[in-house]
């Protein structure tokens, strides 16, 4: 089973590079899954019913979110229609709209998809990720999945490698996200869990994770708040990995970064 994970896709412009450049992928790379944090993609915070439809036209066959998925309202609407493979962190409190976890048909393998988000400089107060986990993994058990892919939104990195680590061997792969910037740590952990630190992001290369250089700039400079604006053209970095798993042992085999540089 062959997943391709693209990192935190922010705004138009990683919209438009992710459209431009899937089609190209899927045929270099040949995934059984194609998955995406899509919490940044209408202007940069939250979801909208246009944007998610648009990437899933792209070719993103399932979806994972953090702490900026209730900003825009539609989102309830699609967790309450519940037709699209959309999670957001389990760990957030009973009643939250949404699920923190589904289970997912790939060809002829089933996988279960994670959500969990980390608490460290978090501003929510959420629920222990790492109970939370075994939480979703014991709900699901009864449908054996063949993997188990985790999406931990975290901002800091000893949080999301101390997850990594006491999650070996229960998880197939566990990709961070949340600081769109990538990490170089990926690796097969000895427990046979497929791990990164952080995936990165898609969107405009010379910005600041996404947002106009010149506005955050001169919130340093002064600060003084400001609106956050996104260009929505121009050289996009396109920060993914692809991860192998064995799913007769729901191990992983292989991890490796992909970053590609796309005009949009």
């Amino acid at each position: 089973m062959r997943i391709l994970f693209i990192g935190d896709i922010v705004g138009k412009a990683g919209r438009h590079a992710v459209a431009s450049s899937l089609p190209g992928l899927r045929k270099e790379l040949n995934p059984d899954c194609v998955i995406a944090n899509v919490e940044n993609i209408a202007h940069g915070t939250g979801i909208t019913r246009s944007t998610l439809e648009e990437i899933r036209v792209a070719g993103v066959d399932a979806f994972t979110s953090g702490n900026h998925v209730w900003t825009k309202p539609e989102v309830l609407e699609i967790f309450a229609e519940g037709t699209i493979p959309l999670v957001r962190p389990a760990n957030f409190p009973t009643g939250s709209a949404g699920k923190g976890s589904i289970v997912i048909r790939v060809g002829a393998r089933t996988m279960q998809i994670i959500n969990v988000q980390g608490r460290v400089f978090m501003n929510q107060h959420l629920d222990d990720p790492f109970r939370t986990f075994e939480r979703e993994l014991s709900e699901h058990a009864g449908e054996h999945p063949d993997a188990v892919f985790v999406d931990f939104h975290a901002e800091v990195t000893s949080e999301k490698v101390a997850f990594g680590l006491w999650a070996d061997g229960r998880a197939s792969a566990i990709v961070g996200t949340h600081t769109h910037i990538g990490t170089a740590d990926q690796r097969i952990l000895p427990g046979g869990t497929a791990y990164i630190t952080d995936v990165g992001m898609v969107g405009i290369q010379n910005s600041v994770l996404g947002v106009d250089k010149d506005v955050i700039i001169k919130q340093f400079l002064t600060q003084q708040p400001a609106r956050h604006t996104l260009p929505e053209s121009g050289t996009c970095i396109c920060n993914m990995v692809c991860i192998d798993i064995d799913a007769s042992t729901h191990k992983a085999t292989a991890i490796q970064r992909i970053d590609r540089i796309v005009e949009v």
